[in-house]
């Protein structure tokens, strides 16, 4: 009785914070689901709907996943993804590894830059020696440590040239890595690990990526980009595969207000739209568009972050009853509705050799134990009625994540605490989180690729900005390190959970739901396959507009 209770009293929580918000369009809603084809599309042309503006288009310098949708259809690494995302071949046709499995000679295929001119072993290098170098100024270079000297030259204790990547002719590209790295394969299908066109940057600079300038050695070139309205690409007459390319043109368009998104898509401007969709609209689009709404597992964790260098977060008391109010299960059910579930650990479940048993410690606790333990916890560290913890809470300018934070606000107040939430678009919250500069934020991460390691090295210490919380634990590392080099499977296995439970015990993060794929999808789209990494590139994708959507 007690939980059913509990429940009912959660759900009125969760109701309101949907009414907070304010309500969605009504126009949305009605009796008809049709669809009208755009008339400015063709069959040739591909309108995508994109969440956030990126900040850039360079293959160094992003970090966000509606960044790499785009600069995915532009250039391709030494691997590439299939239409599953699997990977397979991409700028290099073959490769061998030497028997202690350090060192990886690719022979590059024979293709072209969109100018051009030919792609070579050294603008891999040039690009490698780039992202290493600290003026740069790379965000994600710390996924690129694996190579020989990478961390050292991003530290600026070591130049660039003497990371373990040589051109040792024009088509032979040679890397030697530290440890064996067995996500290898994926991880060269990365942003940071594509090309970029020496001869361009060297002669523009900054100016490279303008599309009067840039050139790419993916399917698609950069044609336009007008500031928060659209992206045009257009198919690269040089691509190595250009015949199997059939679609000649792609539009992104920025989707920060999601309730206008879904109009658009209804009204025909976008044929995909991607992970726009509020959790107050999923209801009804099951209903009315069940078709074209693709919910997926997604290996994808959101999760509050704590700075740990800003009192009072600094206080293992505040951060763990913080992550005691909430009600993971509620936030699911009531509030995103999606088939999302509530997490108590870091790492998604299902991850190929991963056994996945770090748990928050609380996890079999009832709801009103939690709440009660996360009183005590503040009073502990000097908070009650009289003195109420009070702080900021950064979140993105979407609908879904300031439905979740009035959400979270409230489950706080439950427990005497007052939070003002601060939300901003989506580049501007993360851009504050790598700077570290706010209390408690919202996050997200989705695999980069299948490994448990994609998900611990945000907590070392040398991976700095993008350990947004300032977490250091020599013990975490040092068992990080360890695992490296350990070649056993289920021994290194071990240490990452090892690693994990440590990072879940010390609060550095406090994880909430792992996430399905939220998209929308026109039927007139072919070859769209679902996958748990939610990445879908254009050069696979086809149109056939003969489809009425209804």
């Amino acid at each position: 009785m007690t939980g059913h209770h509990k429940l009912s009293r959660r759900a009125a929580i969760a109701a309101g914070a949907l009414t907070a918000t304010g309500a969605l369009a009504l126009s949305l809603r009605g009796n008809s689901s049709k669809m009208f084809t755009p008339s400015t599309a063709d069959a040739h042309s591909l309108h995508r709907g994109n969440g956030a503006e990126p900040d850039t288009l360079d293959p160094n310098l992003i970090q966000a996943s509606w960044e790499n949708n785009i600069v995915g259809d532009m250039f391709m690494g030494l691997m590439t993804e299939d239409a599953i995302s699997a990977p397979i071949p991409g700028a290099a046709e073959s490769y061998t590894v030497s028997p202690d499995g350090l060192v990886y000679t690719f022979k590059i295929r024979d293709h072209k830059w969109s100018d051009g001119t030919p792609v070579t072993a050294h603008d891999f290098v040039y690009s490698f020696r780039r992202i290493a170098d600290p003026k740069t100024a790379a965000q994600y270079v710390a996924i690129l440590y694996p190579i020989r000297n990478m961390q050292e030259a991003a530290a600026g204790r070591m130049s660039p040239d003497r990371i373990g990547a040589r051109a040792l002719d024009d088509r032979t590209l040679e890397l030697s890595f530290l440890y064996q790295v067995p996500y290898l394969m994926q991880l060269l299908m990365q942003p940071t690990a594509m090309p970029i066109p020496a001869h361009i940057v060297e002669k523009y600079g900054d100016a490279w990526m303008q599309p009067e300038h840039i050139a790419t050695n993916g399917p698609y070139v950069l044609k336009e980009w007008v500031s928060n309205d659209h992206i045009h690409l257009a198919k690269n007459p040089y691509f190595y595969a250009r015949d199997t390319v059939g679609i000649d043109h792609v539009y992104y368009y920025p989707t920060q207000d999601q309730s206008a998104a879904i109009k658009r898509f209804r009204g025909g401007e976008f044929d995909v739209l991607t992970d726009s969709i509020p959790p107050q609209q999923i209801s009804w689009l099951r209903r009315v568009m069940s078709r074209e709404l693709r919910l997926s597992p997604f290996f994808m964790t959101k999760y509050l972050q704590f700075n740990l260098k800003q009192k009072p977060f600094d206080d293992l008391r505040v951060r763990r009853a913080l992550s005691l109010a909430i009600d993971r299960e509620i936030i699911c059910e009531k509030v995103m509705r999606g088939g999302e579930t509530p997490a108590y650990s870091f790492i998604p479940p299902d991850l190929p050799g991963y056994p996945g048993r770090p748990h928050l410690r609380f996890k079999a606790e009832p709801e009103a134990e939690r709440g009660a333990k996360a009183k005590w916890l503040l009073a502990q560290a000097g908070f009650g009625p009289g003195n109420p913890l009070s702080f900021d809470f950064n979140t993105m300018n979407t609908t879904e994540a300031k439905i979740v934070a009035v959400a979270f606000q409230e489950m706080w107040r439950e427990i005497g605490c007052r939070v003002r939430i601060v939300p901003s678009d989506s580049q501007l919250h993360y851009a504050l989180m790598r700077k570290h500069n706010f209390a408690v934020g919202w996050a997200a991460w989705a695999e980069d690729y299948p490994d448990a390691k994609d998900y611990l090295f945000l907590m070392q210490t040398s991976t700095t900005d993008m350990n947004y919380g300032w977490y250091s634990n020599p013990q975490y590392d040092a068992l990080i390190a360890k695992s490296d080099f350990t070649h056993d499977p289920s021994a290194r296995a071990v240490l990452l959970e090892r690693a994990e439970q440590m990072m879940l015990d010390d609060v550095a993060i406090a994880p909430i739901f792992f996430g399905v794929t939220r998209n929308l999808l026109s039927l007139q789209v072919k070859g769209w396959i679902d996958n748990p990494i939610n990445c879908h590139r254009s050069r696979w994708l086809t149109l056939d507009r003969k489809i009425v959507n209804v």
